[in-house]
């Protein structure tokens, strides 16, 4: 990250995320193991009973031993190391040269178009008003405790002074959310629907989920360069996941004779898509919203290396100075918008489950 080494990164990354999906699935197949594959017969022998088991522990024991005797098996030796870093550094680079201008065309147009104006208006609301909003808020769905609540976390803030930069967060989260369920809820409809597509949609998923968070940074920046368009990039990819899972869980949860009864009555796949699916799986849908801000809160801090003006640069200045109070006010900060957003969501959510009829 430092050199901007951008092969080496995601070679590492891609290391990363092969070794958590190969334990992953190990996991799963471990867990859905029926009790009845193996034997219980007591009276087999080990290797009857534990076949697997067994072999493994043999081979185990040979590389060990071989290990001391020939150092081939220990150490993998460098003159046989193939590398990709030169194919994704070179992937990066025909992506920068050769698009550069449909690159910088689709960045102009989203800072102007949508970025620009939400963080126009969030940053230009005084902080009287916005006291005043988020606690009338809180009182509508959760009564006057939850208005107290949100009074006192946002009364935190804004007697820090960290308003602007608070709002300069919650654009960049919002843009970055809103992006990530336009992109998400539905890619996770078509998980639901299509097998196939489940199958591909779970390992791009599980690959991004697993990328550690830097890896994002470095091609963004390369492509991009440093700004708030970088920022927006890595953390819509970072936390776009509970985006798709839990879409697709919405749908898959909801009972097949709803589905049934909206063919029978004549729905076609849009119409039962518009009036059930997205209606019965909107609770889910919004836990997965909630699950996206507190994922994209968690990004903004790493993204403060590229050059955002939020609360997660004042995490990273306190870093960099060894400043205990400045990074502890901002990080409860940060944790005050995200306690704050995940109770609205849930009340909602809450709300949405009891409109609809849906269990808890």
């Amino acid at each position: 990250m430092r050199r901007l080494d951008i092969g080496a990164g995601i070679e590492a990354g891609v290391a990363i995320v092969v070794l958590a999906i190969a334990l992953d699935r190990l996991s799963q197949a471990f867990a859905q193991r029926r009790v009845g594959q193996h034997s219980s017969n007591k009276d087999h022998s080990l290797i009857r009973r534990y076949p697997r088991s067994m072999i493994s522990g043999l081979i185990g024991i040979t590389c060990l031993l071989g290990g001391y005797l020939m150092p081939l098996l220990q150490t993998y030796p460098e003159s046989m190391i193939l590398t990709t870093g030169e194919i994704w550094e070179d992937l990066v680079r025909y992506i920068n040269v050769n698009f550069f201008d449909e690159l910088e065309a689709l960045k102009t147009f989203l800072l102007t178009a949508f970025l620009l104006p939400i963080k126009r208006f969030l940053t230009g609301i005084p902080w009287p008003w916005g006291l005043v909003v988020i606690s009338f808020i809180g009182y509508r769905l959760g009564g006057m405790r939850m208005a107290v609540m949100t009074f006192c976390l946002t009364a935190f803030i804004v007697t820090n002074g960290l308003w602007i930069k608070a709002m300069t967060t919650v654009y960049l989260c919002g843009a970055s959310v809103i992006i990530a369920t336009l992109i998400g809820v539905p890619v996770g409809v078509l998980s639901a629907t299509n097998k196939r597509a489940d199958r591909i949609v779970s390992t791009v998923i599980d690959t991004l989920q697993t990328l550690p968070s830097f890896v994002y940074l470095i091609p963004v920046v390369m492509l991009f360069r440093v700004g708030d368009f970088s920022a927006l990039i890595a953390v819509v990819l970072y936390s776009l996941a509970p985006a798709i899972r839990y879409a697709a869980h919405g749908v898959k949860s909801i009972d097949p004779q709803l589905i049934e009864a909206g063919i029978v009555s004549g729905c076609k796949p849009m119409q039962l898509l518009r009036r059930i699916r997205i209606p019965l799986a909107l609770p889910e849908i919004m836990l997965g919203i909630n699950q996206t801000i507190m994922l994209a809160l968690s990004m903004l801090v790493i993204t403060a290396l590229v050059g955002t003006r939020d609360l997660g640069q004042e995490v990273y200045i306190a870093l960099t100075k060894a400043d205990t109070g400045r990074g502890l006010v901002a990080g409860l900060a940060i944790a005050f918008i995200a306690i704050i957003a995940d109770r609205l969501i849930t009340l909602s959510a809450q709300r949405a489950r009891q409109r609809y009829g849906v269990n808890q």
